[in-house]
């Protein structure tokens, strides 16, 4: 992945998303579609709305709440998280910086502990 991507979630909640999958996974067991010995994270994600997308590096909160409120809670897993307190309307280049400079500080292990 060398560009980025924008996302615009709309009347759309996670847990909703998870469930969807698990529906039409469960959907293809039952067709012979696919082995239960072979769903893995990999193949739950072929299920997910955000398919073929690259999983976020960076998360940005703005309005200084300090919670997912049930957006892509499967794929936020390793993601890193930056809250703000400024609102939306107001989050401009400058906030965006200090986003990214706090990413740039980030040592990213993917759930790893050392």
């Amino acid at each position: 992945n060398t560009g980025l991507n924008l996302q615009v979630a709309i009347n759309y909640g996670g847990r909703d998303e998870i469930i969807r999958a698990v529906k039409a996974l469960s959907l293809d067991i039952k067709k012979n579609t696919i082995a239960i010995d072979n769903i893995d994270e990999k193949a739950m994600e072929n299920y997910m709305d955000t398919k073929g997308i690259p999983d976020p590096d960076l998360l940005i909160r703005t309005s200084g709440e300090k919670r997912l409120s049930n957006f892509l809670l499967w794929q936020l897993a390793y993601t890193e998280f930056y809250f703000t307190d400024v609102l939306w309307p107001d989050f401009d280049k400058k906030e965006l910086m200090k986003a990214i400079e706090y990413y740039n500080s980030r040592v990213r292990r993917f759930g790893a502990i050392s």
